[in-house]
């Protein structure tokens, strides 16, 4: 059983506090955040230490085994919900959906006022969990990670840009945008740790290399 669900029990507080604060985003008029802020490089590089190596194995993956998206409050699906809270001035209908905004991409520095330009990048990608463990996570569990709006595992993008990226790790891919790299090799760390995902022996080691650098 991934740990995660042990950590849930032991961080109630924590858990609440969170919900209290994506409620807050979620009803905020012209919401502006952004990824949840990843743990430090310094906790990252303890975390990271940690994770176990292994050969990644995509032997059996689908997509429709990790369930997208479902709803997160009232009539927000999770596409939805990120939309709103990584945007400015975001103003949405009934059905929750933005009619207008603004949204910056940090992978590439590029701004929208469509929704439509956006893609909401799986951070670590399903097809990537899939092989470092989550094959042997049950639906509920997957469909889980798929919709966390806890983790910084959930980011709007540019479209193409997150198409680019698709299932490649960092030891293949990282943001043009060179001052966020450091923010997106925390974020990966943390989410492989909360999953308690494996990391590959190049993966690891061009995660070493980035935090280093933090």
């Amino acid at each position: 059983m991934p740990k995660f669900y042990a950590r849930r029990r032991l961080s109630i507080l924590g858990a609440l506090t969170a919900l209290i604060a994506s409620v807050a985003v979620l009803n905020g008029p012209t919401a502006s955040a952004a990824l949840p802020t990843p743990v430090s490089a310094a906790t990252a590089r303890t975390y990271l230490a940690s994770l176990t190596v292994a050969t990644e194995n995509r032997t059996g993956y689908s997509r429709d085994l990790f369930p997208t998206w479902i709803t997160i409050s009232g009539t927000c699906n999770t596409r939805e919900y990120i939309l709103k809270r990584d945007g400015s001035n975001v103003v949405t209908n009934s059905a929750c959906t933005a009619t207008s905004g603004s949204w910056y991409s940090p992978y590439d520095g590029a701004t929208w006022t469509a929704a439509s330009d956006l893609d909401i990048d799986h951070l670590v990608p399903l097809a990537e969990a899939w092989d470092s463990g989550a094959g042997a996570w049950t639906t509920a569990q997957r469909q889980a990670f798929a919709n966390d709006v806890t983790r910084p595992q959930l980011i709007a993008v540019t479209d193409n840009v997150n198409q680019s990226k698709s299932d490649q790790d960092p030891a293949d891919w990282m943001p043009s945008v060179t001052s966020y790299r450091c923010t997106y090799v925390r974020a990966w760390v943390q989410v492989k740790y909360y999953y308690d995902l494996s990391v590959d022996s190049a993966e690891k080691s061009a995660l070493t290399s980035y935090l280093a650098s933090c």
